[in-house]
């Protein structure tokens, strides 16, 4: 529940801090006092809409700081705990509001986005109005509302388990079915390129390795003309060779007639012998390895336009061809045992829809029953609320072909206000009025199933007094015993029901300024009749109307 609520520098409000006790909580005061200033500041601090405008005058910013306490299992933990919010102990909000319309929202002093803080605060708080009865107006929280007073969830969240199988079995058959369909246009194309593939037959790596194959073969053929004419002239009839070794033979012979003279030039020309010799035999062995077939580089060549044709034909690297051999091979195979299943796809899924159809009309069954039974509790109710003449109906279509994941049916709110007239819509055909009290009277039959921990109803005693608003004070009196409610009201008749009452004033601000200020106090009992008889008798407090206000509280406390 709500357990404190800190307002600061929000429109006429500088500085309050306000304690809230399980029960039953009014507020009353004057028209004007500011009543609805403190349900704004609580609207914006659970993500309602922010506002430059709310901010007090002549400061930069206002702040709200909400505080609640609720119990560990409770869904509003759950939902900080899956968004990474820590959720020990109080559950603190806090929305700070500046003065150019910026917001900045923090929930256990982290900060969160004011759709994370307004998803969270739905399920902690409801406000309803006259004018603002979300829970009647969509009429998906009908079904929802409908699920918690038959105790209905647990089948709900079985039938949703349900649906999801069927679904997901029903996307696997459309996949699957696409595919072969896709695959069976395409079949002679798939069964061509196979055939063509498979006979290619590339390798990972071939590329490169005939690449740099038929690059070796080609610097060799652009060498070997050197090669050749250097071996020949080595080796060839104009070799220096044969004409050298005479020399030296001559020379050899000489020396001896003239010693010291030819000996060193004798040796050196022995050397140079040696050398061309030498270099004979590797000129030859150089052109033996420059050698090659010249057919092997014709079929190099022709395997390697081979492999880029193909690449080029299929759209991919020549290094991807041996994976696009692959990828077909397994697309025929699909092809080829698609149909068989195709066919177990499909009664999978028939299984599962079959599955999900009986236990969604077992919950539409269910969901009928517990409707007619809320319908009779809300009827039990309105006489008091003098809709005596009224009627209230939940109207339950069950629709398989708009099955989801809550199951196939629509649950709609239906109101007759008056005999002979259309019954229909609860939000099309009920006045103001008639919508707070029917809204009354759904949660009174609701008690705390369906329901946040705090209810806050603002003014839907407004336009009835008498019998009716006391009727309207049991029914807050009555809720307040499984949830805390608090009311925003102007009839004696709830305010005296009260477990504790506020009392909102407006009046100086007491800093030495001409700016009003609005206050709110707990009232302590003996303080309360005068305020009841306020509401009795108007501006002025007669002695009848404090004689009234006792009985009011002797009465109902």
């Amino acid at each position: 529940m709500l357990i404190q609520l800190s307002i600061r520098d929000i429109v006429l409000i500088e500085k309050l801090d306000l304690a809230f006790e399980a029960g039953l909580s009014v507020l009353t005061g004057e028209t004007g006092a500011g009543k609805s200033i403190l349900l704004d500041s609580l609207s914006l601090a659970l993500g309602g809409r922010g506002d430059g405008g709310l901010v007090r005058h002549g400061e930069d910013k206002g702040q709200v700081t909400a505080v609640f306490d609720v119990p560990m299992n409770h869904s509003a933990r759950k939902l900080l705990r899956d968004n990474g919010i820590d959720d020990d102990g109080d559950l603190i909000f806090r929305r700070i509001q500046s003065a150019d319309g910026r917001t900045r929202a923090s929930i256990n002093d982290q900060p969160v986005s004011v759709q994370m803080m307004r998803q969270a605060g739905q399920v902690l708080v409801e406000i309803h109005g006259q004018h603002d009865d979300r829970a009647l107006i969509d009429t998906g929280a009908h079904r929802t509302l409908v699920d918690a007073f038959a105790g209905l969830n647990d089948e709900v969240l079985a039938v949703s388990h349900l649906y999801k199988s069927w679904r997901d079995a029903d996307r696997s058959l459309k996949t699957h079915r696409a595919k072969v369909e896709a695959a069976a246009r395409e079949a002679d194309y798939i069964r061509a390129s196979v055939e063509e593939l498979e006979a290619l037959s590339p390798r990972d790596g071939e590329e490169e390795e005939l690449a740099e194959q038929r690059s070796k073969m080609q610097k060799s053929e652009r060498i070997a003309g050197d090669i050749s004419e250097a071996s020949e002239f080595l080796n060839g009839n104009g070799s220096p060779v044969p004409l050298i070794a005479s020399m030296v033979r001559r020379l050899e012979r000489k020396s001896h007639e003239a010693p010291g003279l030819l000996e060193e030039t004798v040796e050196l020309l022995d050397q140079a012998l040696n050398h061309l010799s030498n270099a004979q035999m590797e000129v030859e062995t150089a052109l033996r390895r420059t050698e090659f077939d010249p057919r092997e580089l014709e079929r190099v060549e022709e395997r390697l336009f081979a492999l880029r044709a193909a690449g080029r034909k299929y759209s991919v690297a020549v290094v991807d061809l041996p994976a696009l051999a692959e990828k077909m091979v397994a697309d025929l195979a699909d092809l080829d045992a698609g149909e068989e299943r195709l066919g177990e796809l499909e009664k999978l899924a028939a299984a599962a829809k079959e599955e999900f159809d009986r236990a969604a009309l077992v919950l539409s069954d269910k969901r009928k029953a517990g409707a007619e039974t809320l319908a009779e509790a809300v009827m039990q109710e309105l006489p008091a609320l003098k809709l005596e003449r009224a009627r209230f109906m939940v109207e339950v279509t069950a629709n398989p072909e708009a099955a989801a994941a809550e199951g196939i049916d629509t649950v709609e709110f239906h109101v007759q206000t008056n005999p002979g007239t259309r019954p229909g819509p609860i939000m099309k055909v009920a006045s103001g009025g008639e919508l707070s009290r029917f809204l009354l009277a759904l949660k009174v039959a609701l008690a705390d199933r369906g329901s946040a921990p705090t209810l806050v109803f603002d003014e839907i005693d407004t336009g009835v007094g008498g019998a009716v608003a006391d009727a309207i004070g049991q029914r807050l009196k009555r809720l307040s015993g499984t949830v805390q409610v608090l009311s925003v009201t102007h009839a004696p008749q709830v305010a005296a029901r009260a477990a504790t009452h506020l009392l909102i004033s407006k009046g100086p601000a007491g800093d030495g300024s001409d700016k009003i200020a609005t206050r709110v106090a707990t009232m302590a009992p003996e303080n309360r009749t005068e305020e009841i008889a306020r509401m009795l008798a108007g501006a002025s407090v007669t002695d009848e109307a404090r004689a009234a206000a006792r009985s009011l509280l002797a009465g109902k406390s």
